[in-house]
């Protein structure tokens, strides 16, 4: 196995766990989960639709093949991950609340790249 195949791994397992994490995290529905939510503003349904697209979305990333789901999934993830920073943000959190969400789309980023290699490459 290469170098780049072992950090397309790495980078890929990292940001699948944190997702699972949040996912774990939003169905045990803990208090510090539903007054972050109540915080933002997203009404409390919106925990289960979004932890079930995020769990979705890591299976999709660990299955192999189904390229076209892939690349649905970092798509959707890159929307998620950008809009909690912007939700954040909006809703008068520090600037280090941004931090998480920005260093997930970072990971996810690089996972993205590792995977497609040169963008020179056919879609």
């Amino acid at each position: 196995m290469n170098a780049k195949k072992i950090a397309y791994w790495v980078t890929t397992i990292l940001f699948c766990a944190m997702m699972t994490m949040s996912v774990v995290m939003y169905f045990q529905g803990s208090k510090q989960v539903i007054e972050g939510f109540a915080h933002l503003g997203y009404p409390p349904y919106f925990r289960f639709l979004l932890g079930t697209a995020k769990g979705l979305g890591v299976l999709a990333l660990l299955v192999p093949g189904f390229a076209i789901l892939k690349e649905w999934a970092y798509c959707g993830f890159t929307i998620t991950l950008i809009s909690a920073a912007v939700s954040h943000l909006a809703s008068g959190d520090s600037p280090t609340q941004v931090i998480g969400p920005i260093v997930g789309l970072v990971i996810l980023g690089a996972s993205y790249v590792l995977r497609r290699g040169s963008p020179r490459q056919a879609v």
